[in-house]
């Protein structure tokens, strides 16, 4: 177990390990220190994609109780809800959902289609508000993004600590390829999003999403790049 860091305020939770020294660490040991040191006030963002697969497999290594939280759009594929069916029969458990208003709650406010008009009020509705519920009273999260999947997220540390939302988010496999997370898959045999057999590198919403690679399928054709789940200033997702 590495020093604890200190340098914050009284009332924060000090990571298990100084931020930097995550940059030499292996996703497995940042996984299960932070769940370790954390617990149950930690958890994992799945959106059910490659990254998730790897990430779920080392939390509940570490701890099969560790909590997982999705957040259900309503407009995820067929292919993804399935996926989360099998992660949770495979692993035993019950990933915790977060839902935004209904397409026709939506449709009678914002009017129909919103995410061709305005995809980042779209994204605002369904990801950004129900991921400030699902962050409410935890102290830490993770999350799969990757530096190699865009040059909006070339900078995400391993660790930082969320000023906006007064808690660390932890990023294992920032310095991961797409490679190295592939490699896990086939040698832990982990379930995958069938999606990504079908082209699609990043996988999102039913309207927004087609196949291509890294993060050229997401919002194509309309300059929007990123879901904006990550405050300003910080890696975009």
């Amino acid at each position: 177990m590495h020093a604890l860091s200190c340098a914050l305020m009284p009332s924060t939770p000090p990571l298990p390990f100084p931020p930097d020294a995550a940059e030499h660490m292996t996703a497995d040991e940042i996984v299960a220190e932070s769940i370790a040191a954390f617990h149950p006030r930690i958890a994992l963002a799945c959106s059910f994609q490659q990254e998730e697969a790897v990430l779920l497999d080392m939390a509940l290594t570490a701890r099969p109780d560790a909590r997982v939280f999705a957040l259900d759009t309503r407009f995820l594929f067929p292919e993804t809800y399935d996926t989360w069916a099998a992660y949770e029969d495979r692993y035993g458990i019950t990933i915790e959902a977060f839902r935004g208003p209904t397409p026709e709650e939506q449709a009678a406010e914002h009017g129909d289609r919103l995410w061709e008009r305005d995809p980042n009020a779209c994204c605002a509705i369904r990801k950004v508000e129900p991921l400030g519920r699902a962050l409410a009273g935890l102290d830490a999260w993770i999350t799969g993004l990757r530096r190699d999947q865009a040059p909006t997220r070339a900078g995400t540390p391993k660790a930082e600590f969320d000023e906006a939302r007064g808690n660390w988010k932890i990023s294992p496999l920032a310095d991961w390829t797409v490679d190295d997370v592939w490699a896990r898959i086939r040698e832990r045999d982990l379930i995958v999003n069938p999606l990504h057999q079908k082209g699609y590198a990043s996988i999102g919403c039913t309207h927004c999403t087609q196949p291509g690679t890294g993060r050229e399928g997401r919002w194509a054709d309309t300059g929007k790049t990123e879901c904006g789940l990550h405050p300003a200033g910080g890696p975009a997702a």
